[in-house]
Parts: structure tokens; sequence; C-alpha cells
């Protein structure tokens, strides 16, 4: 199974980063390719429109624990996981994600490198 880490220093603190990483409303703000979602009636999950793909609705599921300082992502359609995680790093935040995709979908390996890395960047200067 293909699988890669990226990481980034922000100088925003972990509280708030942890706004814009925990809330799946938020996502369209920073991660690339995500146009946009709508939660579900299940607390541990959401839906993700892609960019440009207004009508094909991709159900995630969504693990949050704030203790851990970590959320994590798997798609329900693709099988992609993304696992985020948040520690303090002087008054700033490193931010760092582990991507795990399926065999099947190992053709999206650069595609996804790029997102992360512009997803990344984004989360790492926005502010709340």
């Amino acid at each position: 199974m293909p699988s890669f880490d990226q990481s980034i220093l922000s100088d925003t603190a972990p509280e708030e980063v942890w706004k814009l990483l925990y809330d799946p409303a938020r996502f369209p703000d920073w991660w690339a390719g995500v146009g946009s979602v709508e939660p579900r009636e299940s607390a541990s999950g959401y839906t993700m429109y892609p960019e440009g793909y207004p009508d094909f609705p991709m159900p995630q599921a969504l693990t949050v624990s704030q203790d851990a300082g970590s959320v994590e992502i798997s798609c329900l359609v693709s099988d992609l996981c993304f696992a985020w995680r948040l520690r303090p790093h002087g008054t700033g935040t490193e931010i760092s994600v582990h991507v795990e995709i399926p065999d099947c979908e190992a053709r999206r390996l650069d595609a996804q490198q790029e997102l992360i890395r512009q997803s990344l960047i984004r989360l790492a200067t926005l502010r709340t």
C-alpha cells in the first residue's frame, strides 16, 4: 500500500490550528481539492464533494481526539486514509499528516502528495 508523510511548521498556536483541523465545515478553507462538505447525521463522519464535482458525494469517516491532537479521516469511496497530527513547537505548531493509499488507487499518489503539500501550507498560514 503506497503511503507518504508530510509536515510543516506554523507560527500559529496549536489551539488555533485545531479549530481548523477538527471541523469538516472548515476543510474547504484549507484542504486543496475539497469543494464543499455537509455534515451527516452521525457525528463520526461527513460527506465531501470534490472541487469541480458538486454532484459526486464522497462519504468520509472521521475520528477526532483533541487530547492526542489528531484527526483521522477515511474516505468510504476510495479508501484513502489521512491521519493528521498537531504538536506544539515553541509558540507555534508542527502539523503533520500520514496518508495511506490503497493499491487500486496507487496512480493517485503524485496528485495526492501535491494536494497535501498545498493543504499543509494553507492550514499553516490560515487564521481562524
